[in-house]
């Protein structure tokens, strides 16, 4: 049954799933992937379960590893796109699924291993959506995920926010009562202590500089409006003009940024969180 909730959810990541594919997926998320897998330890050959994959920042670079990849996503147009880049590169062995994280339709103790890259860090209910991956994956195997560092290291939405701010004075930014959800376990130890209370032993939790390269302004204003619906809801309430004077101050800063050396770099702070389900 898909409740009201749910269905408003998979609609907003339809809205943007082909942006996303086209501007979020293809970039430092690869390489970011890249070191989630190496710490994992995933090797080729092993079943591996990606949650809320997006278009395959995650499941893409698992199956050119060589694993045996299920990536499912509530997002029906993401999964499509997933399927694409499969298709495209010839993997075999990645399938894609239409599938809620926080209620996966699959058996006990499937897969060799577990992950999510800025995925289950969004759920309305992460710890049920940990609690699930943890289920499917059988007893001794790594379970992962990939999640935002504190709010202040994340300097694109800073500085996306402060230009929303030089177009409309009125907009509050974010509240400090009430921080987004993509933020919701990037406090110190948060999220070692949630994946600890969902039963993973071993839990190590390792700090990583996520680095997003900008050419232009233009460019970092259709990442940041395509990597989540949530920041297109910071933006509904602006008038066109103000749009087109909000791209030019990130042209602007991105300009500053680079110091005259292509591109700018703007740093995240990323927590990689692992564990081991218990035997």
């Amino acid at each position: 049954m898909i409740t009201t909730e749910i269905s408003n959810i998979r609609k907003a990541w339809d809205g943007i799933a082909v942006n996303f594919d086209r501007y979020v997926t293809p970039t430092a998320n690869w390489v970011l992937a890249k070191t989630a897998l190496h710490f994992a330890g995933l090797n080729p050959g092993r079943q591996f379960l990606d949650v809320a994959s997006g278009s395959g920042a995650l499941s893409l670079p698992a199956a050119r590893l060589g694993a045996k990849v299920l990536a499912v996503d509530i997002s029906p147009v993401m999964i499509e796109r997933l399927k694409a880049r499969a298709e495209e590169e010839g993997l075999k062995h990645l399938e894609g699924r239409v599938m809620d994280g926080q209620h996966l339709d699959l058996e006990d103790n499937t897969f060799d291993m577990a992950g999510s890259q800025f995925g289950v860090m969004l759920f309305p209910n992460f710890q049920q959506g940990l609690s699930e991956m943890i289920r499917v994956t059988r007893p001794g195997g790594p379970v992962f995920l990939v999640a935002f560092g504190p709010l202040q290291n994340a300097e694109f939405l800073g500085l996306f926010i402060e230009a929303i701010q030089e177009v409309e004075p009125d907009f509050s930014g974010i509240s400090p009562d009430k921080p987004l959800l993509p933020f919701q376990v990037s406090g110190d130890g948060v999220l070692q202590q949630k994946m600890e209370a969902a039963g993973l032993e071993n839990v190590r939790v390792r700090p990583f500089i996520h680095r997003l390269s900008f050419y232009t302004g233009r460019q970092m204003w259709n990442w940041v409006t395509s990597s989540n619906p949530i920041t297109n809801e910071m933006i509904s309430g602006l008038a066109d003009r103000q749009k087109k004077r909000l791209v030019q101050i990130l042209e602007d800063r991105i300009k500053e940024r680079s110091r005259g050396k292509e591109p700018a770099i703007l740093e995240v702070g990323v927590n990689i969180g692992i564990g081991e389900k218990v035997k």
